[in-house]
């Protein structure tokens, strides 16, 4: 906490600085601003030289006195003496209602918890957890039983859950290592490949759902992912093998259903 005031007082003097260093460099006494004298200067010149006969040399006078007339003559402001200090009071107010926000709404005494005692924080009240805060609890009990297939799901889950479909992958090969032929950890390290993959269905995708169809024929969202590759490839006898048993699956009222009935390749005539 203390490093965090020191540093909250050095950036706030630094902006001072900076806000002064600018005022200083535009303080000076004011400037006549004369517009256009140089333009007529130089008139008068080629007149002299018989450059400009008095016709073009009054046209172009005129012209001249125009552009003066319609320009804003005057003398830029110059600062007052009092605005250096204008700045670095408001640059002290500034710093000030800060502070004043955070010990209204901040908790300036409280020490800083290390990431483990959140972890630990977290553990005791599960169910009030969102994905991510599950997902590095569950990792805290992976790293205590590493050989535990269960633990290892329901850490690809939580991972997947939380938008971290690598992370997920991870876990569910772990999974395989220990059990090779868990086919719901085959579907679900496809289904992690594919988030993983932008939604499309990879050949490291694709083998593992064709692994978990293998050893489970029931895997259904292995089917719909396995049939939309093959459906990518216009393998239309492919696609009808393996959405046709997903589509008996499913409710007639499921959206779903309707959905596939209407992509899925008509068999030829």
């Amino acid at each position: 906490m203390t490093i965090f005031w020191i540093l909250t007082g050095l950036a706030t003097a630094l902006a001072a600085l900076l806000m002064l260093a600018g005022a200083r460099r535009g303080a000076g006494p004011g400037v006549e601003v004369e517009p256009g004298r140089d333009e007529l200067a130089a008139l008068d010149r080629l007149r002299a030289r018989g450059l400009l006969d008095p016709a073009a040399w009054a046209a172009a006078r005129a012209e001249a006195g125009r552009r003066i007339l319609n320009a804003a003559p005057g003398r830029a402001p110059a600062p007052h003496p009092l605005d250096g200090r204008w700045i670095l009071a408001a640059a002290g107010a500034t710093a000030l209602a800060a502070l004043g926000l955070y010990a209204a709404t901040g908790a300036p005494g409280l020490p800083d918890q290390p990431f483990a005692r959140r972890v630990e924080a977290w553990a005791a009240q599960p169910q009030t957890l969102d994905p991510a805060q599950l997902a590095a609890v569950v990792e805290r009990a992976v790293r205590d039983r590493p050989d535990d297939p269960e633990a290892l799901r329901m850490l690809g889950a939580a991972r997947f859950e939380a938008g971290d479909p690598v992370g997920a992958a991870s876990a569910f090969r772990r999974v395989l290592t220990l059990s090779p032929d868990d086919p719901q950890s085959w579907a679900r390290l496809g289904e992690s490949l594919v988030r993983a993959n932008q939604g499309a269905v990879g050949g490291d995708a694709e083998a593992a759902f064709s692994e978990a169809l293998k050893r489970d024929p029931d895997q259904l969202g292995a089917r719909y992912f396995l049939g939309e590759a093959a459906l990518s490839r216009g393998e239309a006898a492919r696609v009808r093998d393996l959405w046709g048993p997903l589509i008996a699956a499913l409710d007639p009222a499921d959206p779903r259903r309707s959905d596939l009935i209407s992509r899925l390749p008509q068999a030829p005539r």
